[in-house]
Protein backbone atom coordinates (compact mmCIF):
# COMPACT_ATOMS: atom_id res chain seq x y z
CA UNK A 1 0.00 0.00 0.00
CA UNK A 2 1.43 3.38 -0.94
CA UNK A 3 1.40 6.50 1.24
CA UNK A 4 -1.48 8.15 -0.64
CA UNK A 5 -3.70 5.09 -0.24
CA UNK A 6 -2.73 4.91 3.43
CA UNK A 7 -3.68 8.58 3.81
CA UNK A 8 -7.09 7.87 2.26
CA UNK A 9 -7.56 4.99 4.70
CA UNK A 10 -6.52 7.30 7.55
CA UNK A 11 -9.15 9.78 6.37
CA UNK A 12 -11.80 7.07 6.56
CA UNK A 13 -10.57 6.05 10.00
CA UNK A 14 -10.80 9.66 11.20
CA UNK A 15 -14.36 9.92 9.89
CA UNK A 16 -15.30 6.80 11.87
CA UNK A 17 -13.61 8.00 15.08
CA UNK A 18 -15.85 8.89 18.02
CA UNK A 19 -14.25 12.34 18.22
CA UNK A 20 -15.21 13.14 14.62
CA UNK A 21 -18.72 11.72 15.07
CA UNK A 22 -19.19 13.77 18.25
CA UNK A 23 -18.01 16.94 16.47
CA UNK A 24 -20.36 16.39 13.54
CA UNK A 25 -23.31 15.80 15.87
CA UNK A 26 -22.45 18.97 17.80
CA UNK A 27 -22.21 20.91 14.53
CA UNK A 28 -25.63 19.64 13.49
CA UNK A 29 -27.15 20.68 16.82
CA UNK A 30 -25.65 24.16 16.34
CA UNK A 31 -26.89 24.35 12.76
CA UNK A 32 -30.41 23.35 13.86
CA UNK A 33 -30.52 25.82 16.77
CA UNK A 34 -32.68 28.60 15.29
CA UNK A 35 -31.91 31.03 18.10
CA UNK A 36 -28.16 30.51 17.68
CA UNK A 37 -28.35 30.90 13.92
CA UNK A 38 -30.35 34.11 14.34
CA UNK A 39 -27.69 35.49 16.69
CA UNK A 40 -24.96 34.59 14.17
CA UNK A 41 -26.83 36.37 11.37
CA UNK A 42 -27.29 39.45 13.60
CA UNK A 43 -23.61 39.32 14.60
CA UNK A 44 -22.51 39.26 10.95
CA UNK A 45 -24.85 42.16 10.11
CA UNK A 46 -23.52 44.25 12.99
CA UNK A 47 -19.95 43.44 11.91
CA UNK A 48 -20.70 44.59 8.36
CA UNK A 49 -22.38 47.76 9.68
CA UNK A 50 -19.37 48.44 11.89
CA UNK A 51 -16.94 47.95 9.00
CA UNK A 52 -19.02 50.29 6.83
CA UNK A 53 -19.08 52.93 9.55
CA UNK A 54 -15.33 52.65 10.13
CA UNK A 55 -14.67 53.14 6.40
CA UNK A 56 -16.62 56.40 6.24
CA UNK A 57 -14.44 59.50 6.11
CA UNK A 58 -16.82 61.23 8.52
CA UNK A 59 -17.45 58.26 10.76
CA UNK A 60 -19.56 58.73 13.85
CA UNK A 61 -17.38 57.60 16.75
CA UNK A 62 -20.40 57.12 18.99
CA UNK A 63 -21.97 54.83 16.39
CA UNK A 64 -18.68 52.92 16.06
CA UNK A 65 -18.60 52.44 19.84
CA UNK A 66 -22.26 51.38 19.95
CA UNK A 67 -21.82 48.86 17.13
CA UNK A 68 -18.59 47.55 18.63
CA UNK A 69 -20.27 47.02 22.01
CA UNK A 70 -23.28 45.34 20.39
CA UNK A 71 -21.00 43.05 18.43
CA UNK A 72 -18.95 42.08 21.51
CA UNK A 73 -22.07 41.48 23.61
CA UNK A 74 -23.62 39.30 20.93
CA UNK A 75 -20.34 37.41 20.42
CA UNK A 76 -20.32 36.57 24.13
CA UNK A 77 -23.95 35.38 23.97
CA UNK A 78 -23.20 33.22 20.94
CA UNK A 79 -20.36 31.42 22.69
CA UNK A 80 -22.40 31.02 25.87
CA UNK A 81 -25.05 29.18 23.86
CA UNK A 82 -25.09 25.52 24.93
CA UNK A 83 -24.92 24.20 21.36
CA UNK A 84 -22.12 26.55 20.32
CA UNK A 85 -20.16 25.72 23.47
CA UNK A 86 -20.61 22.01 22.76
CA UNK A 87 -19.51 22.42 19.16
CA UNK A 88 -16.50 24.50 20.16
CA UNK A 89 -15.38 21.89 22.70
CA UNK A 90 -15.87 19.05 20.20
CA UNK A 91 -14.02 20.96 17.47
CA UNK A 92 -11.13 21.65 19.86
CA UNK A 93 -10.92 17.94 20.70
CA UNK A 94 -10.88 17.14 16.97
CA UNK A 95 -8.15 19.71 16.32
CA UNK A 96 -6.04 18.20 19.11
CA UNK A 97 -6.42 14.72 17.61
CA UNK A 98 -5.46 16.04 14.16
CA UNK A 99 -2.44 17.81 15.65
CA UNK A 100 -1.28 14.51 17.14
CA UNK A 101 -1.85 12.68 13.86
CA UNK A 102 0.15 15.38 12.10
CA UNK A 103 2.96 15.05 14.65
CA UNK A 104 3.10 11.30 14.02
CA UNK A 105 3.18 11.80 10.24
CA UNK A 106 5.80 14.56 10.45
CA UNK A 107 7.96 12.61 12.90
CA UNK A 108 7.71 9.51 10.72
CA UNK A 109 8.80 11.53 7.68
CA UNK A 110 11.84 12.61 9.73
CA UNK A 111 12.74 9.00 10.44
CA UNK A 112 11.32 8.68 13.94
CA UNK A 113 9.58 5.50 15.04
CA UNK A 114 5.83 6.24 14.72
CA UNK A 115 5.07 3.91 17.65
CA UNK A 116 7.16 5.99 20.05
CA UNK A 117 6.01 9.49 19.07
CA UNK A 118 4.11 11.10 21.93
CA UNK A 119 1.79 14.09 21.71
CA UNK A 120 3.57 17.39 22.22
CA UNK A 121 1.37 20.28 23.23
CA UNK A 122 2.03 23.27 21.00
CA UNK A 123 3.30 26.38 22.73
CA UNK A 124 1.41 28.47 20.17
CA UNK A 125 4.39 30.72 19.64
CA UNK A 126 6.86 31.48 16.90
CA UNK A 127 8.67 28.27 15.99
CA UNK A 128 11.62 30.03 14.34
CA UNK A 129 14.16 29.22 17.01
CA UNK A 130 12.51 26.17 18.54
CA UNK A 131 13.03 22.48 17.86
CA UNK A 132 10.78 21.26 20.65
CA UNK A 133 7.84 20.02 18.55
CA UNK A 134 9.64 17.73 16.14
Amino acid sequence: MDAIQSARELGKTIQNDDIFIKMMAAQQRSDEDAQLQEMIVRFNQIRMDLNEEIQKPDKDQEEVSRLDKSMKDLYQKIFQNENMAGYTAARNEMEQMLAFVNQIITGSAQGLDPDTIEFQESCGGDCGGCSGCS
